[in-house]
């Protein structure tokens, strides 16, 4: 059983768990305004490095919902706090969106959206603007040169409102095909999104609950983080999947309503 009353940090995948696509769940809204009404706070957290914190503090505006960018803790974010703690002084090839290299430009890192001969790394992220020629640039670049290899995420699909499109782990599987080279890892399952979001929200694991549809990404990143977890049925995982799972979530919910249940109960 969650212990909703000592959790003071809401940490919520954003499509399909909140919303999917271009249309917002019909609690949402009340479920983010009781968490800010009871005195506590709420980051959304995803893994989706296609798009920039203004993006989607612009996609929520449509959707009704009023954001700022404390409010966000994403994969890009992370990506650019790790390189910027361990390998600073690196040249990237970016296989992503010119949102993404503008992100990991204005944290300070040193990026490229050109082959060159001074490429020591590439980042790949959701690249919804993939072309072939990115696609050959990093398969030649893997297969001759030992590179520093980075993904934001691991998510092989990205869900819409007709079902699902390729993600960044599609692409990162078929470039393992190619060139027999995997990425190091750093957005969700990985525990480093939470664990920032926690230190700037001031709180511990155990006043934490990481809430997401996915139970791959966002439940393994909640389990690794410590924190409190809750999966819902409302956007990638069937019963099914949480059947097969090796590793489980604290609670499972058809969708958020249910958890916005549990706060009103309070």
């Amino acid at each position: 059983m969650l212990p909703i009353e000592r959790i003071r940090l809401f940490l919520f995948d954003m499509d399909g768990t909140l919303y999917l696509g271009e249309q917002l769940y019909s609690f949402t809204r009340e479920l983010l305004a009781t968490i800010h009404a009871q005195g506590k706070t709420y980051m959304f957290m995803t893994n989706n490095s296609s798009k920039s914190v203004g993006d989607y503090i612009k996609k929520l505006a449509r959707l009704g919902i009023e954001a700022e960018e404390g409010d966000f803790i994403t994969s890009a974010q992370a990506t650019a706090h790790y390189l910027l703690q361990n390998h600073p002084h690196e040249h990237f090839y970016v296989l992503g969106t010119c949102s993404l290299l503008n992100q990991l430009a204005e944290a300070g890192l040193d990026v490229t959206s050109e082959a060159d001969d001074r490429i020591t790394g590439i980042v790949a992220g959701y690249d919804t603007e993939l072309t072939y020629r990115k696609l050959d640039d990093v398969s030649r670049m893997l297969s001759t040169k030992d590179l520093l290899y980075i993904a934001t995420h691991p998510d092989t699909v990205c869900p819409t409102e007709y079902g699902f499109v390729p993600d960044c782990g599609a692409v990162c599987e078929m470039l393992y095909q190619a060139t027999g080279k995997r990425p190091l890892v750093i957005g969700k399952p990985e525990p480093l999104m939470p664990q920032l979001a926690m230190l700037r929200a001031g709180v511990t694991a155990d006043e934490t609950v990481v809430v997401g549809d996915r139970i791959y990404t966002d439940i393994e990143c909640g389990l690794r983080a410590d924190a409190h977890t809750v999966l819902v049925f409302s956007g990638e995982t069937t019963p099914a999947d949480y059947e097969a799972a090796p590793r489980k979530p604290e609670v499972t919910m058809q969708d958020g309503g249910e958890l916005l249940a549990m706060l009103r109960a309070l």
